[in-house]
């Protein structure tokens, strides 16, 4: 195996089980003739992303598989990427985590996948072997990055992830034309023909990753949840509480997104928290929608690099946090006294003034969701989209093509257009699927 190709696999992983999985550095992808060539959104540096045009992925291992891709989105974590707050990213790193697509080639070793069927990935990259793969964790497989500042910062590795730098692997990403795939009988779920890519794409992150926000903070009957942010994780997870029992969901943002989700969900209560009097916080208006008490269960939805106040975000341009606490410390103070507090937003290192006093006497449970184990769900979830119980069109607002992606970026930071979930298409992707969005260029 060529060095540059295997730079970052080169890091063995410590599982105890088998060997070091191949990561095709993100910034370099293989090309099997001068000639094959793809577009493909790449970073090119803090605040900037853009269309390149770029070789070719192959297969580097008997266990790969290679899909032309026939759908990707753009997520929430992707913003984390192009503001540089993920570290170890490199310009001309493919992004895109989230994608679906026909299986193009596959390696010797390959058995459950062949060449022309419709499959979606899973956003992360298991072994299918490792102890907490063995127990569908596949989130925190052991094998599939080698990574060691994550190992320090963090006292543990977690699972590489599909075109969300090196420090999680260094594997290309899915905003692209073409994908290799590690590990594609485990990595890959097959869509039956009843389930078209604009529903099946988002069986990759976000209905397992708001499933799994439900569901690993214990979200049961007759709960009051509140949920920090409207985006498709947040809108998600409100539909998910409902089915899990809430008596009632109160969705806390500040723009047009709140309108949004109570649009799809009429059930759904909202705090818009630009719009409170001077002086009222959060959890002041929380307690008293909840008659003084708090709401049961809060799900943070939201991310910790997004400062509220001038405090934290000094501290984080000067790079003295990574994270800002501003949001869970709301959240702690706002939930009942040993209620319950799940983190799905991504948090990166560190933070300052967190509310610890509050979480201790209080009896706050605190729980980090992590990156959500889409192996544990998505077999589960596909059969609800086919049955109609779950439909991911609730949150898709957009249909672009890939090579407008830079700018569709520009368009989903900024929250313009209505632009709540996107499905992009390619060259490769079937006629647009009945009740899915007109196709929209910029």
């Amino acid at each position: 195996m060529a060095a540059s190709r295997a730079a970052y696999a080169a890091e063995k992983t410590l599982g105890h089980t088998g060997d070091p999985i191949t990561a095709q550095d993100i910034s370099k992808p293989p090309a099997t003739t001068p000639h094959t060539s793809m577009c493909a959104l790449t970073w090119q540096g803090k605040n900037h992303v853009a269309m390149r045009t770029v070789p070719q992925p192959t297969l580097l291992e008997p266990t790969d598989v290679i899909l032309r891709v026939t759908g990707s989105t753009v997520c929430g974590s992707d913003l984390h990427l192009l503001h540089g707050v993920v570290i170890e990213l490199s310009p001309g790193d493919i992004l895109g985590h989230e994608f679906c697509g026909v299986v193009d080639a596959v390696g010797s070793a390959v058995k459950n996948v062949g060449a022309g069927d419709r499959v979606v990935a899973s956003f992360q990259i298991a072994c299918g072997e490792c102890w907490y793969c063995e127990r569908k964790l596949s989130s925190q497989c052991e094998r599939t990055s080698g990574n060691r500042a994550q190992r320090t910062m963090y006292g543990g590795r977690t699972a590489g992830i599909f075109g969300y730098s090196h420090f999680t692997g260094g594997f290309a990403g899915g905003q692209a034309e073409y994908v290799r795939v590690p590990l594609g009988d485990v990595n890959l779920l097959k869509l039956p023909d009843d389930v078209p890519d604009e529903k099946g794409l988002y069986l990759s992150d976000v209905l397992c990753t708001a499933w799994h926000a439900v569901v690993d903070t214990g979200v049961t009957k007759d709960d009051v949840v509140a949920i920090w942010g409207a985006g498709p994780i947040g809108q998600m997870s409100a539909d998910f509480a409902f089915h899990h029992g809430a008596a009632r969901v109160i969705l806390i943002d500040r723009n047009w997104r709140l309108a949004f989700c109570q649009s799809q969900q009429p059930r759904l209560e909202t705090l818009n928290y630009a719009e409170l009097p001077a002086g009222t916080s959060v959890t002041e208006r929380l307690k008293e929608m909840t008659g003084g008490r708090g709401p049961d269960v809060g799900l943070e939805c939201v991310a910790g690099e997004y400062a509220k106040g001038w405090v934290h975000a000094v501290e984080m341009a000067v790079g003295a946090e990574t994270d800002s606490s501003e949001v869970l410390n709301e959240m702690i103070t706002s939930v009942r006294n040993y209620g319950r507090v799940g983190v799905t937003g991504v948090y990166v290192g560190f933070t300052n003034h967190f509310n610890i006093g509050s979480l201790m006497e209080r009896g706050i449970r605190l729980i980090g969701n992590g990156q959500a184990p889409v192996h544990k769900y998505w077999e589960e979830l596909l059969e609800k989209v086919r049955s109609g119980e779950i439909d991911p069109l609730r949150m898709v607002t957009h249909r672009v093509r890939v090579e407008d992606l830079d700018k569709v970026y520009g368009q989903f930071e900024k929250k313009a257009d209505g632009m709540q979930k996107v499905f992009a298409e390619t060259r490769f992707s079937a006629p647009r699927a009945e009740g899915s969005p007109e196709l929209t260029r910029y």
